[in-house]
């Protein structure tokens, strides 16, 4: 199955495979600090491993490094600050911006985990939040876990601050697969079109609309979320649903919603390879600068046992308990 990515312009993030970088160690860094300050960016596409290079081709990581350097100038001072899971992560000074910057490297000494967001004032890691707001699951039927946890190894979103406990979610069919016949159409995808609901009673603050679905296997690198939704609890929780189909999404800015209440249809708008939703909480309604909120529902059926007050984890199938 394909791997689902979640990049953006200025917030590029891989799903990382290796080892843990040392923080003291710093050699990945500087070659990738050095290429970029001389605008080689070809060789910062050859310190990738096999799997970045497929997902960050050549073209798109000469196009988002270019970008950059437009737009933050050069890297003036980076400085190590704290290991977030798996990544080192630097406090990084351009000329015209400051941002974090999360690298991990394999056993080969190449990076197989990369990416920048905009950097918070904090240097230290945040306490781990969860939601108090009652929760069910955001859709109907049961459903598949395919990144979901705490591990590197179940949720490569675990990196990033404001994913770190998101979810990407598919149907599966018995065989194991997330399309009908050969996956060529986003019609073959048994998520396409599904109905996405709202997980409690919440106002809607965000809305994203009008993002042509994808070609499964292309991404849009541009329009991160694709077609989304912001919903704010009462508790000042944010709950961000991306990837609607397009056109589908029934709420505008300022409605308030029920739970179970129908938001849109699952397409594959935005950054998304396959059809799917990605679901997480964070404490800001601007993704860019919040910190993700651990997701916990009420009560669900997990591999057809009943649980309460459940955080999904990879593999986990899915659905609401009556």
């Amino acid at each position: 199955m394909k791997q689902l990515l979640f990049i953006s312009f200025f917030f590029a993030l891989i799903s990382c495979k290796g080892q843990k970088e040392s923080p003291g160690k710093t050699s990945v860094a500087d070659k990738l600090v050095g290429y970029y300050n001389r605008a080689h960016y070809d060789s910062i596409f050859h310190l990738f491993d096999p799997e970045m290079k497929k997902a960050l081709p050549l073209k798109k990581t000469n196009e988002f490094f270019s970008e950059m350097q437009k737009a933050s100038g050069e890297i003036m001072k980076y400085e190590f600050k704290e290991k977030v899971q798996t990544a080192s992560r630097y406090k990084t000074v351009f000329s015209n911006d400051i941002y974090w910057m999360s690298i991990s490297e394999n056993t080969k000494g190449e990076i197989d985990g990369l990416y920048f967001t905009v950097y918070d004032g904090t240097d230290a890691a945040s306490s781990t939040a969860r939601n108090t707001t009652k929760m069910i699951l955001p859709f109907e039927g049961e459903w598949f876990v395919f990144w979901g946890g705490d591990t590197k190894e179940q949720n490569y979103h675990v990196v990033n601050k404001a994913q770190k406990n998101a979810f990407d979610i598919v149907i599966m069919d018995e065989k194991g697969r997330s399309f009908k016949t050969n996956g060529k159409t986003n019609e073959d995808y048994y998520a396409f079109g599904q109905p996405l609901i709202a997980s409690c009673d919440a106002e809607v603050v965000t809305v994203i609309e009008g993002v042509k679905d994808n070609n499964p296997g292309e991404m849009n690198p541009a329009q991160v979320t694709g077609n989304s939704v912001v919903l704010k609890t009462a508790a000042n929780e944010y709950i961000l649903y991306a990837h609607f189909k397009m056109n589908t999404i029934k709420v505008k800015v300022g409605d308030k919603v029920k739970q179970g209440e129908l938001l849109g249809l699952c397409g594959n708008s935005g950054n998304s390879s396959e059809p799917h939703l990605h679901f997480h909480i964070q404490d800001k309604e601007n993704m860019m600068s919040s910190t993700g909120i651990k997701c916990y529902f009420e009560k669900i059926l997990v591999n057809a046992v009943v649980k309460t007050d459940y955080s999904p984890v990879k593999n986990d199938r899915i659905k609401n308990a009556d």
